[in-house]
């Protein structure tokens, strides 16, 4: 599975929108609907972050 996969997969299955999920990583939405469309990849630093955010939510 490709990372754009995965971030859209986590993304969905945390119920939330492009939208949300970019105000937690402070980028565009525009910035997750490339990453998702695989024609950017994120920086070291919000990869990080969206472990976290993911993670965190899975652990709730």
């Amino acid at each position: 599975m490709k990372l754009s996969e995965k971030i859209a997969e986590l993304r969905k299955a945390s119920g939330m929108t492009q939208e949300e999920l970019a105000a937690l990583c402070n980028v565009s939405r525009q910035s997750i609907s490339k990453w998702e469309a695989d024609i950017a990849l994120p920086e070291i630093d919000k990869l990080l972050l969206l472990g976290e955010i993911f993670y965190s939510r899975q652990a709730i």
